[in-house]
């Protein structure tokens, strides 16, 4: 790691554990950290991927990734949204268009500007999974979109949103919206088991025009762009699930200093899930460099995300188990982590969702061997 690549993440280290550990139950329950996110943004908690002369850190994803991770130590809500707004960079970053990159992308990365992904339901349809809800037709100066959302996070009224839409007869464009434009309303959902936080709003579009400028890549261009932004999409979750389990390995350690005699005869114990999360968080950080050039084979890349799903679910209902009655409490951090763990498992790509991938991937190769 670099020394500017140390400064960043202990800042970003000390700033979760002074700001962000005091605000996580009233978070878990529903309080949204905006003063957080957007400090979080001044110190470079999104950019680490985004170039100097962009606004950004100069580094890598390996290092967005690991910010995410300090994040989630602490507070797995509040590390999705930094994968959302480190995400909606990713997406700028590598915008088929320049206009839409220049528009937003500094005031994404700074936090200036606070944006959510709302990719989930255009990344299970083109993986057969789901239709695809939102549809536009082409006007004079871009498009008019029409349809609804029903999980967009980390969205407000004066926030972004970039999400994407079907072209009848032509393909997909991946676009940028204010959630404030003439047509969009955000309604809120029914309450969540976990995550509550988060600001997860259902977002409509009723004949909402789209400027070309607001185009991240158009339907030509959408296939190359989806190629290129995935395996950042999914990597950078990963920080999410493995900050998670650093926290539960930690918590069960806490635990043994007065319970080993009797944890001992659990499945999982805490040196053996540290030993699989070093070494999944050495090819998280080789393949998020590649990503960060372009170069990451995919089907690694939903490997390790699964495996980050796996581990994470095996770690904190170890955690709970190794803490017994004290982490089934609703004032420790045992019950939470395992709430947000099963979240790690089922946003997309969710579990299945991963399996179903791998398997067609390697079907498709054996098939070409």
């Amino acid at each position: 790691m670099t020394q500017s690549a140390s400064t960043l993440i202990n800042a970003i280290a000390q700033h979760a554990k002074s700001d962000l550990a005091p605000l996580v139950t009233a978070i878990d329950q529903g309080q949204y950290p905006e003063q957080y996110l957007r400090k979080l943004g001044q110190l470079g908690g999104y950019s680490a991927s985004v170039p100097q002369a962009q606004g950004g850190q100069g580094l890598d994803l390996s290092v967005q990734v690991e910010a995410t991770t300090l994040v989630s130590r602490e507070c797995g809500s509040t590390a999705f949204m930094v994968w959302c707004q480190s995400t909606c960079a990713w997406y700028l970053l590598n915008a088929a268009n320049a206009a839409v990159r220049e528009r937003y992308l500094a005031q994404v990365a700074s936090g200036e500007l606070l944006a959510g992904t709302g990719m989930s339901n255009t990344v299970k349809h083109l993986a057969g999974i789901e239709k695809i809800n939102l549809r536009a037709t082409r006007t004079e100066h871009g498009y008019e979109v029409n349809g609804s959302l029903p999980w967009v996070s980390n969205i407000g009224e004066d926030h972004l949103a970039v999400v994407a839409a079907h072209v009848e007869d032509e393909g997909y464009i991946m676009f940028a919206v204010r959630c404030n434009a003439p047509g969009v309303t955000l309604r809120r959902c029914l309450p969540f088991s976990g995550m509550e936080g988060t600001q997860t709003l259902n977002v409509r579009f009723d004949k909402v025009t789209v400027a070309n400028d607001d185009i991240i890549a158009h339907p030509s261009q959408f296939k190359a762009y989806i190629q290129r932004i995935k395996p950042g999409f999914v990597l950078g979750q990963t920080g999410m699930g493995l900050g998670i389990i650093e926290a539960s390995i930690e918590s069960m350690r806490a635990t043994n200093q007065t319970h080993s005699h009797v944890n001992v005869f659990l499945d999982d114990q805490a040196e053996d899930l540290a030993a699989e999360l070093q070494t999944l968080k050495t090819q998280i950080a080789d393949l998020a460099r590649q990503a960060q050039t372009g170069e990451a084979p995919l089907l690694d890349v939903l490997k390790a995300r699964l495996a980050t799903s796996e581990l994470a679910l095996r770690a904190t209902q170890s955690e709970v188990l190794h803490t017994g009655a004290k982490g089934y409490l609703m004032n420790h951090g045992a019950q939470r982590r395992q709430r947000e763990a099963v979240f790690v498992a089922i946003v997309t790509p969710a579990l299945k969702h991963l399996r179903k991938e791998i398997n067609d991937l390697e079907r498709l190769q054996a098939q070409a061997a």
